[in-house]
């Protein structure tokens, strides 16, 4: 696939000072007075043999600014949310663009907290290429000597130089951290109990362990970053190691989880608020839709509209308060249980259970799906060499919150513990509403962050005289109606959870990470390293085929 300017050449950047390129080129690299601690390295794009970034020649183009969102949290005020989400450019780019009728910057401006008037020099920068949303993506980070922006271009910055495209390189460690978190604790939270459940006590075990292969898969991962000029994205990675089918194949997996996490969503609402509300129905033409039904539905309706917007970066600032929420919600739960008393079970539980423990592996794996984003979160620290220490503290963050919950409600509930502890939770006392309607709230703003990076894939699939405003719009609007089908034909919120840990989980963040590695890195592993990640994939193989086994079969008897 082609790329809009693949005939420039950008400046990539390097985690370590001594990675530079060598001749000409790199006697001709100049500082740009940023804050990046990479130094910089000429990556030459697409074209006429020479070395290129992977993100600009191959399907997906739009992954890397579409996760963007997920870890450019640069400052705790409103500003900062608002002015560094790549994701709401990209949405603002092609849907503007599409229904002008014009075409866009080349070098697209992101969104800071104080903006300066574009010039008419802006003109100067147009490009005549095919109306398509991968090719309204900013350029690859700082352009180089070969393509600068002109300085009535550049709005000031920081150290009094030209502000990066984009919030590379921009997060401290404590924003990193926190992005981390942001990213984690997600609706598995809500499961944790109901795992304890499945697996006994003893089954906490499996969430450290997998909370420690975690981390180490993620530090491989970024071996993998600084192994090879290019490399930004997972996709990328498996680009590196597998060549293009492993590209494809790891971007559908990631794909896959963006999109069942968005079926969860639905499900998710429609259990909540039909607790709330249970003698809610309606009929239409002679059909009855019960409560669950009716919330399904008229949660599409709502969140349909947000996949269709511009300018994501409302969403994404209240989507970041996921940390806060999570937060909310485990807080309500040991409040229900240590002041309102509710529940508390009198038994001491199941310690191991063994035809659950396959079930209660995928829950547990589900809530360390975060390693698509890894990457960009390592790309927008200030200090690339903190990035073990962020990814080891917002996973430690993490597994407090899910052991903590998992805890407390099992306790409190016990074998009558539901996917989702807030269907447990008393409806009359302040506690428990204020944990459902958190709950409730959190998936409308993250629907639309969670659908569009898959939306502008598709979108890049499209032929150029199909790349309309009206097919966008439609090709969006299928996605998620297609999300409420599923969720209607499986409303099974734990067993669906326990399938996507298993079968999708597994492979983005214990296997491909190992066996990437093992591809790129494999004159220079140790024998040491190449048992362990052996022994990752073994064990991460055998999780997925005994737990994908296990959730079908527990669907499939649901229906029977």
């Amino acid at each position: 696939m082609r790329n809009s300017v693949s005939d420039q050449s950008f400046v990539m950047e390097s985690d370590d000072e001594e990675h530079r390129l060598g001749g000409s080129e790199e006697e001709e690299e100049e500082s740009d007075g940023s804050s990046s601690c990479r130094s910089p390295r000429v990556v030459e794009a697409a074209g006429g043999g020479h070395p290129s970034s992977y993100a600009s020649q191959q399907w997906p183009q739009s992954y890397r600014q579409s996760m963007d969102i997920y870890s450019s949290v640069q400052s705790p005020s409103l500003s900062g949310f608002l002015g560094t989400p790549t994701l709401s450019r990209l949405s603002s780019s092609f849907l503007a663009t599409s229904f002008r009728g014009k075409p866009p910057p080349e070098i697209l401006k992101p969104l800071l907290p104080t903006t300066v008037p574009s010039t008419d020099s802006d003109d100067d920068h147009v490009v005549d290429a095919r109306k398509s949303s991968h090719q309204y993506l900013p350029p690859s980070r700082k352009a180089s000597s070969l393509f600068k922006i002109p300085e009535d271009q550049k709005p000031a910055g920081r150290g009094g130089g030209g502000h990066e495209v984009g919030p590379y390189r921009q997060c401290s460690y404590t924003q990193g951290v926190m992005n981390g978190v942001n990213v984690l604790c997600g609706v598995g939270i809500l499961s944790t109990p109901y795992a304890v459940r499945q697996g006994g006590w003893l089954g906490l075990v499996i969430l450290a362990v997998l909370a420690v292969l975690a981390w180490y898969t993620g530090v491989l991962l970024r071996r993998c970053l600084d192994s090879k000029e290019g490399l930004e994205t997972y996709p990328d990675i498996g680009h590196a190691a597998f060549g293009t089918p492993g590209r494809i194949v790891i971007s559908i997996i990631l794909y896959m989880e963006l999109y069942a996490c968005c079926i969860e969503y639905l499900i998710l609402e429609s259990d909540n608020l039909s607790k709330l509300f249970p003698n809610a129905h309606l009929t239409i033409w002679g059909l009855s839709l019960d409560a669950h039904v009716l919330f399904a539905i008229l949660t599409t309706l709502v969140v349909m509209p947000t996949t269709w917007l511009r300018d994501l970066s409302c969403l994404s600032f209240i989507s970041a308060g996921g940390v806060v929420a999570s937060i909310v919600i485990v807080a309500c739960l040991f409040w229900a249980g240590l002041v309102d008393h509710v529940g508390v079970n009198k038994s001491e539980g199941t310690a191991l259970n063994l035809p659950g423990i396959p079930i209660a592996i995928g829950l547990y794996g589900y809530c360390y799906s975060g390693h698509g984003v890894f990457p960009n979160i390592y790309s927008s620290l200030k200090k690339s060499n903190q990035f073990n220490a962020v990814l080891f503290t917002c996973i430690v963050l993490s597994t407090v919150l899910f052991a903590g919950a998992a805890v407390m409600g099992y306790i409190m509930f016990g074998e009558t513990t539901e996917s989702q502890f807030t269907l447990n939770m008393p409806p009359n006392l302040m506690s428990s509403k204020i944990a459902v309607w958190t709950t409730v709230t959190n998936p409308i703003t993250k629907y639309a962050l969670t659908m569009t990076p898959l939306a502008l894939s598709l979108e890049e699939l499209l032929p150029s005289n199909r790349q309309t405003y009206g097919n966008i719009i439609m090709l969006r609007s299928a996605l998620v109606l297609s999300s409420l089908v599923v969720a209607l034909s499986v409303p099974f919120f734990g067993l669906v959870m326990s399938l996507v840990g298993s079968l999708l989980t597994m492979f983005v963040a214990y296997i491909l990470p190992c066996a990437c590695f093992l591809a790129i890195l494999r004159s220079t592993v140790t024998w040491d390293q190449i048992v362990l990640c052996v022994f990752i994939i073994v064990v991460g193989l055998c999780c997925a085929g005994v737990g994908t086994y296990s959730s079908l079969s527990k669907i499939i008897q649901n229906y029977q």
